[in-house]
Parts: C-alpha cells; structure tokens; sequence
C-alpha cells in the first residue's frame, strides 16, 4: 500500500475536514461554484486534463473545474495520473506498482493490467515506487478522484523526471495503446509559473496555454524553453495531449486559470494554476 506523503500539509490528514475542503474547493469563486450534481451523468466526451498540484488552499478551486467536468461525465473505469517527478528519486520514467494507494478518503486500487500494458507498449517507463514515495503531484489528484468515484475506479500513478517531447512521445502513444477499448482518462499534473509577478506569469503562462488549447505539444515544449516558463509539468501535459490525439481527442478548452496571487493578495510572487479540458 502507498501511503499517503502530503495528508495533513498540502490537504487535510483527516477523512472529515478533507471532505470539507474539496467541498469547499467546488464552491469556491474560483471553482465551478456548486458541489458535482447527482443526476444521470452523460456520455463521457472527456479524455484528459491539465490539473494543478499544489496545496488545495492555493490550487484545489482551480483543480476543481476539471473535477466537475468529468462528474457530469460517465466514470472512466482507469485513470491515468501523469506528473513530474519534485525529488528526483527513482526510475526517469517511473509507474507506481503498490497494490492500492491509501488517502484519509479511503483507498484506491492500481490497475497493475494498464500499467504493465503501458511500460509493454513504450520504451522509458519502468515499474518503480520509489519514485512516488514522496511525490505530491500525483498524490493530490487521487482524493478528488476519491470524492467523485470512492473506490469504484483504478489509476495508474506515472510520475517523470525526464520531461523531454520525445520521452513524453513515447510515454503518451503507451498511454494510448494501453488505454484503447478501456474507457480511460489522462490527467497531466502540473502548475504553470513559478514565483514571478502576476503580471510576468500570466503573459507566460497565457503562450503556454495556447500551445496546448491547440493540442501542439512540440509547440509547447518550444514555448517553455524559449520564454524560460518555470511550468513544472510540460512533460506530462505533452504526454497527455499525445495520447488523447491518439485516442480520438479533437479540442482543448480552459475551464479556468488563476495564480496563488488571486488567493493570498500577494501579487509580487504568483504560481500559475490551470484547469484544462481535451475532448473527443
């Protein structure tokens, strides 16, 4: 069992006030404003997301959107959870292998099936948990997943040092031929500037996002290192793109964009936070 690393720091270590802060983050101004409604969802036309991955107090309204996009959806029966790897431990590539990953919202089961079906398919991803011992970015994906679904899915936890387009080409069309017949969904984990003005960081961030609303990941990766954008998760956002191209994704859209500026008040040093939705 993966136990959690970040309950209790980047979102509450206990089932009842975590609960109460995702509730919050759906109503937030910044979220979508109401809890996920429970009517008959339709057919799912979602295949990934852009989903920020810092503290809920800071990111989760934002994530929020995302998360209510897909309630309103069919439940995917494997989610594929794709981001960077903050500490440097492990494999460049790395899929987490323990049987289930632990929240104080419960646990969820890894399907061991895709993922060994992912590292069968490419050329870089290797079975290693070491890699997610201490890594957030994945992690606080999994109880908003938990909100909406409890233990009624599996994911697949891949998290990448190595951020290059051709390692995330190749991780993305595994993605996608694991995932074909499957009823999956990609969620790239990422924030987009770091610590620069709001001003600064919306300009970047606004060039990064458009690379991606165009579901152009060599764009992308163009535009981060030309523009020097500190996005910490171009890597994962390209892989998701790729696979969605594959699986039949058509359009991206925003669904909301906002820093940790539009949180705190403090506008001198912002993170950029983006929800984003690529569908059929």
């Amino acid at each position: 069992m993966r136990k959690p690393a970040v309950a209790g720091s980047f979102y509450p270590g206990s089932f009842t006030g975590l609960q109460r802060q995702i509730e919050d983050c759906f109503r937030h101004p910044l979220g979508p404003g109401a809890l996920p409604g429970e009517g008959q969802p339709a057919e799912r036309h979602t295949l990934g997301l852009v989903s920020p991955h810092a503290g809920y107090i800071y990111s989760g309204a934002v994530a929020a959107n995302g998360f209510s996009r897909i309630a309103a959806e069919k439940k995917p029966r494997t989610v594929v959870i794709v981001g960077p790897n903050h500490r440097g431990l492990g494999a460049e590539v790395a899929v987490g292998r323990e049987g289930t990953w632990q929240t104080p919202l419960g646990s969820v089961e890894v399907d061991v099936g895709v993922g060994e079906a992912i590292i069968s398919a490419g050329h870089r991803a290797k079975w290693d948990d070491l890699a997610h011992s201490m890594e957030h970015s994945l992690e606080v994906q999994v109880p908003f997943l938990q909100y909406l679904y409890g233990s009624e899915l599996k994911i697949v936890a891949i998290a990448m040092m190595r951020q290059e387009l051709e390692i995330a080409q190749d991780l993305g069309r595994a993605v996608a031929d694991a995932l074909k017949g499957k009823d999956g969904l990609v969620i790239a984990s990422s924030d987009f500037s770091h610590y620069e003005s709001q001003a600064s960081a919306g300009r970047k961030d606004r060039l990064a996002l458009e690379a991606i609303l165009n579901l152009d990941p060599a764009r992308l990766e163009e535009t981060v290192n030309s523009q020097n954008i500190s996005m910490c998760g171009p890597g994962p956002v390209m892989a998701m793109i790729i696979a969605c191209q594959e699986l039949g994704a058509k359009k991206a859209s925003l669904l909301r964009y906002a820093t940790s500026g539009d949180i705190t008040g403090d506008y001198s040093q912002v993170v950029g936070y983006a929800s984003v939705a690529v569908t059929a």
